[in-house]
C-alpha cells in the first residue's frame, strides 16, 4: 500500500532551520576558499580543507535537520548509523575535490564546471545515501525526472556559488554566494524528497511495539551525535575566520611596505622560491 508521506511535520521550522545550517556552512566554507587565494601557497591547502569541512558539514547537517520533519504516517522510521555517517564523509570528500580544483586552477571555465559538477554530485550523493540509511518496513521508489532535476539543481547552483567565491570580493558578494549555495542544497533536498514514493510492506494497523523491532536508531536518539561532529567543524571554521578579518572581507590585505615583496606573489619552484 502507498504510505502517507509528510516532509513538513513541524511546519516551516525544519525547512528554515535546515536552510540556515546550509547557509552557515556555505558562508564559512566559501570564505575559506576565497581566503586561500590570498594565502601563501603552503597555507592554501589548509584553507581549502577547512572550507571543504565547513561546506560538507553544513550540507550534511542541513539534510538531517530537514529529515527530522519527515514522517510516514503508517510506520515509524529509524536510521542506520554507518550509512548515515558515510553521507558526511561523501559530502566532505566530494565537496573538497571540487573546491581544490577551483582553488588551484582558478576561475577558468573548465575548473568551475568540473569543480561545480563534482560538488553538486557530492551534495546529491550525500542526500540519496542518507535516504538509503532510513529503515522502515517499506520499499522506496523514485520518480526519475525529479531525481535528475534535483542533481541538476545541485550542480548548477554549486557552480554558481564557486564562481562567486573566486571572482567576487567583499562581504556582500560572499553572503550572496552563501545564499546561492544554501538554495542549491535545500532545493536539491526537497526536490529529491518530492521524487520519493513509499510503498509499505505492512498492514494499515501496526503493532504498538513495531518501533522496538525495527533496526537502527530513532531520530531523537541520533540528533545529539549527528549535530555534535559537524557543529565542531563549523565552530572551528568560525573561530579561524574570526581571527583573520581578511577572510571575511575577501580583501587581499594591506599593501606591502616600500621595498617589500608581497607574499601572495611568491611561487615555489624546484630551485627554491622565486617572484613574479
Amino acid at each position: 500500500m502507498q504510505g502517507t508521506v509528510d516532509g513538513f511535520t513541524y511546519g516551516l521550522v525544519t525547512p528554515v532551520a535546515a536552510f540556515l545550517m546550509a547557509a552557515l556552512g556555505a558562508a564559512l566554507g566559501l570564505r575559506c576558499t576565497t581566503r586561500s587565494f590570498h594565502a601563501a601557497r603552503s597555507w592554501r591547502a589548509g584553507w581549502l580543507a577547512l572550507g571543504s569541512l565547513s561546506i560538507g558539514s553544513g550540507v550534511w547537517t542541513m539534510h538531517f535537520v530537514a529529515m527530522t520533519g519527515f514522517t510516514v504516517q503508517e510506520t515509524p522510521i529509524s536510521y542506520d548509523k554507518p550509512l548515515t555517517f558515510a553521507g558526511l564523509a561523501i559530502a566532505v570528500v566530494m565537496v573538497g575535490i571540487g573546491i581544490f580544483i577551483v582553488g588551484y586552477r582558478g576561475a577558468t571555465r573548465m575548473a568551475l564546471i568540473t569543480g561545480g559538477t563534482i560538488t553538486g554530485l557530492g551534495i546529491a550523493s550525500m542526500h540519496y545515501l542518507g535516504m538509503a540509511g532510513m529503515r522502515m518496513d517499506a520499499r522506496f521508489a523514485y520518480d526519475t525526472p525529479l531525481v535528475v532535476l534535483s542533481v541538476l539543481i545541485a550542480g548548477i547552483a554549486a557552480t554558481g556559488a564557486l564562481w562567486a567565491a573566486v571572482t567576487l570580493r567583499g562581504a556582500r558578494s560572499g553572503l550572496g554566494a552563501s545564499i546561492l549555495m544554501a538554495v542549491a542544497v535545500t532545493g536539491m533536498h526537497y526536490t529529491g524528497m518530492a521524487a520519493l514514493d513509499v510503498h509499505l510492506h505492512l498492514p494499515p494497523t501496526l503493532p504498538s511495539d513495531l518501533a522496538d523491532v525495527l533496526p537502527g536508531d530513532r531520530p531523537a536518539e541520533m540528533i545529539g551525535p549527528m549535530l555534535a561532529g559537524p557543529g565542531c567543524f563549523l565552530l572551528l571554521a568560525a573561530v579561524v575566520l574570526m581571527f583573520d578579518p581578511r577572510a571575511v572581507t575577501g580583501e587581499p590585505g594591506p599593501a606591502p611596505r616600500p621595498g617589500q615583496r608581497p607574499r601572495s606573489t611568491v611561487r615555489e619552484g624546484a630551485g627554491g622560491a622565486r617572484y613574479r
